[in-house]
C-alpha cells in the first residue's frame, strides 16, 4: 500500500516524512493561500532532498498550462498533481501536459461528488499516469484539502473500472484508513488535514507520530480477495 502525505513545508520536513515510511511526499508550491503552501525554491530544494528516499509530488490548482509547465520545470517533482477546479483542465489538456512534461508523471484529481465521478475518472484515466480521488469544498481552491470523507462506494467503483493506479484521499486519518482501504481497495492512500499539528497563531506542521500511525495502519490492512 503506497502512502502519500501532504504537505511538507521544508526539505527537512520532507525528509522527516520519508524517514517514518512515507512513499510519496506532497508539496504545495503556490502563492494562493493554499494550506501549507511554499515558494518554488523551497519546493525544488525539497525535491532534491527526497531523491532516492521518497517520491516527490507537487500540486497545481492552475488551469493555465503555461503556468503549470513553468512551475513543474522549476520544481522538477517526480509527479505533477493536477487538482484545479473540476473540469478546468480537461483530458485533452492533460494529454498536452504529458507531452510537454516528459520527466514528470501526471496524477489527476477527481472530485468524488456523486456517481458522475465514475465517468469523469474513466475519461482522465486515458491520459493520466495516476488518479487521486478526493473531496471538494468551496472553502479551498481546487480539489482536495477539505478534510472530509466522500462516498467510498463511488471510489470503489472507480478503482474497479480504471486501469491505472488510484490513490484515495479525502478526510483519511490513522483512525479510518483501514476501513477506507478495505472498502475502496486503492493502490495508495493520502492524508493532509488529519495528520497535521496546529501551530500557535495559525498554520500547521506535520504530526510525525500520527503520520507514522497512518503508515502502520495502512500497511497492516488486509484487502479482501
Amino acid at each position: 500500500m503506497i502512502v502519500q502525505i501532504y504537505t511538507a513545508q521544508s526539505a527537512r520536513e520532507a525528509l522527516a516524512l520519508a524517514e517514518v515510511g512515507v512513499d510519496h511526499v506532497g508539496l504545495t508550491p503556490a502563492k494562493l493561500g493554499l494550506p501549507g503552501e511554499i515558494d518554488e525554491d523551497t519546493g525544488a530544494e525539497a525535491v532534491r532532498a527526497l531523491r532516492g528516499k521518497a517520491v516527490s509530488v507537487a500540486l497545481s490548482v492552475s488551469s493555465d498550462l503555461d503556468e503549470i509547465v513553468r512551475m513543474t520545470t522549476r520544481v522538477q517533482p517526480d509527479i505533477l498533481h493536477l487538482c484545479g477546479e473540476p473540469g478546468a483542465v480537461p483530458p485533452s489538456a492533460v494529454a498536452s501536459l504529458r507531452r510537454r512534461l516528459p520527466d514528470s508523471k501526471i496524477m489527476q484529481a477527481i472530485a468524488v461528488t456523486g456517481p458522475a465521478a465514475v465517468d469523469t475518472a474513466r475519461a482522465y484515466a486515458d491520459v493520466s499516469d495516476l488518479l487521486i480521488l478526493d473531496s471538494h469544498t468551496d472553502e479551498v481552491a481546487g480539489v482536495g484539502a477539505a478534510g472530509v470523507v466522500h462516498d467510498w462506494d463511488i471510489s470503489a467503483q472507480i478503482v474497479a473500472s480504471v486501469g491505472i493506479p488510484v490513490i484515495l484521499a479525502g478526510g483519511l486519518s490513522p483512525e479510518n484508513v483501514a476501513a477506507a482501504i478495505a472498502t475502496v481497495r486503492p493502490w495508495g492512500v493520502d492524508s493532509l488535514t488529519l495528520t497535521n499539528r496546529a501551530l500557535p497563531g495559525g498554520g500547521f506542521e506535520k504530526d510525525l507520530a500520527r503520520v507514522a500511525e497512518f503508515v502502520t495502519n495502512a500497511r497492516a490492512t488486509r484487502v479482501p480477495a
